[in-house]
């Protein structure tokens, strides 16, 4: 399935090196040659713009040397392409003209999405993220599938398609058997609604229970009862089982607040009517075995480290359900009645053996056509403490996502004040600094590691963070207050490139949509964060080497300088960051 349209440059140079392939090598057929092409941005701008390294996997298959292959294609000068050079074993790098540049830019001068259009094409997209246990607080572990999930999501929104953000929160079984028993017990004050209380005081009551319930016999037995009860609907158990959720819910959305994300609670409770319904299908299906009472799905290649066979365990000896019975039914509800068209699950690595089990699952009892529906696991790693260990809190315990943002405020709000005199902003600054520097240190790592969390890194001034990268747009707003920018006046402008450094981010300005593209295919937000950070740099090279106000060129450069503007706020915008107007 295609989930973008082809970017601007590559699809135009894609185009040029086609049908020079095609007259230079009439005896290829269709299919050889699209296999053949590979554009690519040159990693040195030295060399040019783009590469295209079509000569060497061409030359194996027209048995001729790919050097003498690429002289063949290199395109000639037009006011596309200024200049083409041959590198190595055969790449050609190719430099656009200035006039090419020039004219794309001027297209875009009116356009506050820079030319990328929301999609004609528009897909359903259910992305699942954050995901906490109701009754247990955020902590650090949480941070990345919220930040992650919600960029993701942002992204395919941005691109125009209709998306589902989704919390599956665990809210169902024992554990809700457990509290309120023993919130009926100890804190009926809370459950009759006549006393207040926070997630943090639940946590800890719930922390109580499960000590009981490990340790007292009886208050395992009247828990098991009110488990019975609460699957059964019984009116108070089911009050009392809301009371929780609506505290819960209370705790979360304060960190989602913070956070600016925005999030649908859909918790296991939700699927719990379709877990008889799915466990029949795959009876249907004669997918099912049961092995010491319970029924399982066994999946070819799928083994324990002793090597025996490994089960997905459907329906327990008991007749309960289990998280792997919930997820199958989930992912039914999600293709049958919200009719998604990919489905994407931000979950941990630690994880990724269960969802290859679930979706092969699903897969084999029909499902879904992977050439129809997209399913995938977005796994990532755990966030590091200094000491190169999952980050805890100095007594052990996992830290509170909470405390976590609120200290990166506060470290914000003592830097801002050593760099200016002038309170009066700080306050707002450094929320935006704090909660944008945690964000972009989680984004800006390649998801699939750990990464070491550090509050001094993240916090600099200098390097791929985010206050280098708020800290150039905040130089296009003062730049363009001290010129008195009015852009109603200057639209009718032309940009003209006269110095190298402006062509080099005139170029970063024409990518945006190309980086987009490859982060919505990849699922990796780092990509978009290398992207930002070369665009900072640039637009640093350029405020050095181009003087804007009271130059001869002074229109043509805020113009420049506007839509550099724009790329880091629909950048931001996709990565969840905000801006500020000073620093």
């Amino acid at each position: 399935m295609q989930w973008s349209n082809s970017s601007l440059l590559t699809s135009q140079l894609s185009e040029v090196f086609k049908d020079l392939i095609e007259k230079t090598y009439p005896e290829l057929s269709k299919d050889q040659i699209l296999a053949s092409l590979e554009i690519t941005p040159c990693r040195q701008s030295s060399l040019g713009h783009y590469q295209c390294n079509s000569a060497l996997k061409l030359s194996k298959l027209l048995k001729d040397n790919p050097r003498s292959i690429a002289e063949k294609l290199s395109p000639k000068a037009s006011n596309f392409i200024a200049s083409c050079d041959i590198a190595g074993p055969g790449f050609i790098n190719v430099t656009l003209s200035n006039a090419f540049l020039e004219n794309a830019l001027n297209t875009l001068i009116e356009d506050p999405r820079l030319g990328i259009k929301p999609t004609s094409n528009s897909k359903r997209v259910v992305v699942e993220f954050s995901s906490p246990n109701t009754a247990k607080e955020l902590h650090v572990g949480h941070l990345r599938s919220t930040i992650i999930g919600d960029s993701l999501a942002r992204l395919f929104e941005f691109l125009g398609h209709d998306v589902l953000r989704l919390n599956h929160i665990g809210n169902w079984g024992t554990p809700f058997g457990m509290l309120i028993q023993y919130l009926r017990i100890h804190q009926p004050e809370v459950l009759s609604g006549k006393e207040k209380t926070n997630l943090s005081h639940l946590a800890n009551w719930y922390k109580e229970s499960r000590k009981l319930f490990d340790n007292d016999e009886e208050f395992k037995k009247s828990s098991q009862k009110q488990v019975v009860k609460l699957q059964a609907h019984d009116p108070d158990a089911i009050s009392a089982w809301n009371k929780i959720c609506e505290i819960s819910r209370s705790g979360y959305q304060e960190i989602y607040d913070l956070l600016d994300v925005k999030i649908t609670e859909r918790g296991e409770s939700y699927y719990h009517k379709l877990l008889p319904k799915v466990v029949k299908l795959f009876e249907e299906k004669k997918l099912v075995e049961v092995s010491d009472g319970a029924k399982c799905i066994f999946l070819d290649n799928f083994v324990t480290k002793e090597g025996s066979p490994l089960p997905i365990i459907i329906q327990k000896t008991d007749g309960g359900y289990n998280y792997a019975t919930t997820d199958l039914s989930a992912l039914y509800q999600r293709i049958n009645e919200e009719k998604a068209d990919r489905i994407i699950y931000v979950v941990d690595n630690g994880q990724s053996l269960h969802f290859q089990m679930v979706f092969r699952a699903a897969k084999l009892a029909g499902y879904y056509k992977p050439d129809k529906i997209e399913v995938d696991h977005v796994p990532f790693g755990l966030v590091l403490g200094s000491d190169g260990k999952k980050f805890k809190t100095r007594s052990g315990d996992s830290e509170k996502l909470i405390d976590l943002l609120n200290n990166a405020i506060a470290k914000a709000a003592d830097i801002l004040k050593e760099r200016e005199s002038s309170s009066s902003h700080i306050d707002e600054a450094s929320k935006v600094l704090g909660i944008n520097a945690v964000k972009y240190a989680d984004l800006s790592s390649l998801r699939t590691k750990d990464y070491m969390f550090s509050y001094e890194k993240m916090l600099q001034f200098e390097g791929n963070t985010a206050a280098f990268l708020l800290y150039a747009y905040v130089r296009i707003v003062s730049i363009q207050k001290k010129a008195s920018f009015d852009f109603a006046s200057l639209k009718s402008e032309k940009i003209v490139l006269s110095d190298p450094t402006e062509v080099e981010l005139a170029l970063m300005v024409l990518q945006l949509r190309e980086i987009l593209e490859a982060v919505a295919y990849s699922l990796l937000p780092n990509r978009l964060c290398d992207f930002l950070y070369q665009l900072a740099e640039k637009f640093n090279s350029f405020f050095r080497d181009c003087p804007v106000i009271n130059s001869e060129h002074q229109n043509s450069r805020l113009l420049l300088c506007e839509l550099v503007k724009r790329t880091f706020e629909i950048g931001f915008s996709i990565l969840g960051l905000r801006t500020v107007s000073r620093m």
